[in-house]
């Protein structure tokens, strides 16, 4: 049996994850000899994405990586990373149900009308200086956004998002300039 056909059926088998530091400092990764490559529109893996990069490959797989990491200098470091064992699962209890002793009947006042679900608040956060027609990363990530030809970004946020955001802040990221807008959206 070949070592691929091993692979397939053999729970047990290692899968070969490659990392290689360039001299930019970017990283070049396959997995099994496979192109792993970073999200869409994301920039080139860099060094501090290394755990990400080996979790997302643990997770996929399921099985135990080999990750071979070659610097610049040309060391090869070798690091093992298993798989998480799974936790058995617990029987959920099971709790007696509950009888309520009757209560008199009492006119009941009719139920409102279905409710209209609340229509979205939106805030505004705009900035400039970034590249005409860039993709534009709104953070807390819940969208992206495009510039207009003058270079300016504007994002519609939804209130609620900004609720659960102890400061209220929000953050413009310009995927291709790399220009940083902070504020507080009106």
């Amino acid at each position: 049996m070949s070592k691929r056909a091993r692979q397939k059926t053999d729970p047990t088998a290692v899968v070969m994850v490659r990392i290689i530091l360039a001299e930019d400092g970017t990283l070049s990764v396959t997995v099994d000899g496979a192109p792993y490559l970073p999200p869409e529109f994301s920039p080139p893996w860099r060094r501090s994405a290394y755990p990400h990069i080996v979790d997302a490959i643990s997770q996929h797989t399921g099985k135990t990586l080999r990750v071979d990491v070659i610097e610049i200098d040309g060391r090869v470091i070798t690091d093992y990373r298993t798989p998480p064992k799974p936790k058995p699962a617990r029987p959920k209890p099971v709790a007696a149900p509950v009888v309520a002793a009757p209560q008199p009947s009492a006119p009941q006042p009719a139920a409102p009308a279905a409710s209209v679900e609340a229509v979205p608040r939106f805030a505004q956060l705009a900035g400039s200086g970034f590249v005409p027609g860039e993709d534009v990363a709104v953070a807390v990530i819940i969208s992206h956004t495009e510039t207009a030809p003058n270079g300016i970004a504007r994002a519609l946020i939804d209130s609620r998002y900004l609720a659960a955001c102890p400061t209220g802040e929000a953050i413009l990221v310009g995927r291709i300039s790399g220009t940083l807008v902070l504020g507080q959206p009106e």
